[in-house]
């Protein structure tokens, strides 16, 4: 682990305060307590080192605005822990006492407060998951009888699953869907069956970071354009179809991850007729198609325009519960036929006791996804106005559906902000992570997937660090691993 502080170093009361974050949890009786905690976390997570220098009393209580006192207690509780060593003359330093190991557990009344993650946009599980799985046992017990393995998928899941592309005005038939482990693996097996090393998907910038992934796993070369104010650059995506001739092209048209923007039906129509053009294939991930707050007819999916050139990859995990695992890709029946003799190098079929789950709630009634997306609006109002309390200099439009606010920063900041935020508690995503070639760092995702009351907590700890990171160079987190959803 990196430390913040180099190893034999001192700490100013500043910077000190700055990596103690929100250590104040219980209210001031328990003051000294929560200090000591805060300190006490630092020195075994590897953040203040062993033989640190720790700033003057009078100095951290002006840093903190708390007293003297309270710090000279806190002091005495890591003194008695062994965590701090202190000389008349020669100040306090931070120690490890003996026994102790860095990343330990830590006792119950010093546990740091709850990390907001919002580097994942997922919800929780919608309302009728566990009474689909309990419905489903007398169909899983028929399954038993036979082998399990389903390569394109249980046929009630894909009948479903045709019926609703056939309602969103594509006509589909059963031999037209392959259930998936998640869209992902779908774009995945459209990468292993359809481009080679070396050559060129056209993805739009920013971006899905995992599709992003996918492509360089495929030793393929992602070929970004630049989405605009407005939304696509149709122009620019026309110009790369022709100039770069791409393999494939992979594009987000509802509820665009991370900038929430939809491609109307003049934008997708146009978009059909460049793709036919170009005869290039295209995977159009729809995960998010069903999270639409808005009362207005659906444009059709992109396959009412542009054909059999369209794989369309969907999933359960964005409308139901990530948990499940459960995916599908819709294509012509000849291209599924080779998705499916494909697959047998990656694996041999879905799980399924989660598709007949998937099965009975495609088949059930939609007041629960009614309801999921009446609680997704109010969130986004809710850390809408949240950010725009706590973060007034930063912009963003409000999206028409989808999990997340695409925000624009002041200053090129975004990666030093996600670095400086884990300190206070909260995870995100740099835009960085958007963009094949990097950049964007004056972008920054919020997804507004968790509880009101977490989502304005949210808010008010990004400003901290968002101050944090306007008073001081702020270092990047230790590995620049962030796992994104």
């Amino acid at each position: 682990m990196t430390a913040t502080v180099p190893p034999g170093g001192r700490v100013n009361a500043r910077r000190l305060a700055q990596l103690l974050g929100t250590w104040r949890r219980r209210g001031s009786r328990h003051g000294a307590t929560d200090l000591a905690a805060g300190i006490r976390l630092l020195v075994l997570d590897g953040r203040l080192p062993a033989g640190t220098g720790l700033p003057p009393e009078r100095e951290l209580a002006a840093a903190l605005a708390v007293s003297r006192t309270m710090v000279a207690a806190a002091w005495e509780r890591l003194r008695v822990d062994g965590l701090v060593v202190s000389r008349r003359g020669a100040g306090s330093w931070t120690a490890v006492p003996r026994g102790a190991s860095f990343g330990g557990a830590l006792d119950e009344r010093e546990t740091p407060p709850r990390v907001i993650d919002l580097a994942r946009a997922v919800p929780s599980s919608i309302p009728g998951v566990a009474a689909a799985a309990e419905a489903v046992l007398p169909r899983l017990a028929a399954e038993l009888t036979g082998h399990g393995y389903h390569e394109r998928g249980v046929l009630e899941l894909r009948e479903r699953i045709a019926e609703r592309y056939t309602e969103r005005g594509l006509p589909t038939s059963p031999d037209e869907v392959l259930v998936t482990n998640g869209a992902h693996h779908g774009f995945a097996m459209a990468l292993r069956l359809l481009v080679g090393p070396g050559e060129r998907v056209l993805i739009e910038q920013p971006t899905y970071p995992n599709a992003i992934e996918a492509v360089r796993a495929a030793h393929a070369i992602p070929v970004p354009v630049a989405m605009s104010d407005g939304g696509w650059d149709l122009e620019g995506v026309e110009a790369t179809l022709r100039q770069s001739a791409p393999r494939l092209a992979y594009l987000i048209v509802d509820f665009q991850n991370p900038t929430g923007f939809r491609l109307d039906e003049a934008g997708r129509a146009r978009l059909g007729a460049a793709l036919r053009r170009a005869r290039t294939p295209v995977v159009i991930d729809e995960t998010q198609v069903e999270l639409d707050f808005e009362d207005g007819p659906a444009p059709p999916p992109l396959g009412a325009f542009a054909g059999d050139l369209v794989i369309a990859t969907g999933s359960a995990g964005k409308s139901y519960w990530g948990g499940l695992r459960i995916g599908w890709v819709r294509a012509s029946a000849e291209l599924v036929n080779r998705l499916v003799a494909a697959r047998r190098g990656l694996d041999l079929g879905s799980p399924v006791f989660e598709q007949l789950v998937v099965a009975e709630l495609l088949a059930g009634p939609r007041d629960a996804l009614v309801e999921r997306r009446t609680r997704l609006a109010a969130h986004r109002d809710t850390l809408a106005d949240a950010v725009r309390a706590e973060c007034p200099d930063w912009s963003f439009r409000l999206p028409p559906g989808g999990l997340s606010l695409w925000c624009r920063l002041p200053a090129p900041v975004s990666s030093r902000i996600a670095a400086v935020a884990q300190n206070f508690g909260v995870r995100v995503v740099p835009g960085s992570f958007f963009a094949p070639h990097g950049g964007l760092e004056r972008w920054l995702r919020l997804p507004y997937t968790e509880a009101p009351d977490t989502l304005r907590e949210a808010a008010r700890r990004l400003a901290l660090a968002a101050v944090s990171v306007a008073e001081s160079r702020a270092p990047m987190s230790e590995d620049g691993h962030i796992p994104v959803t």
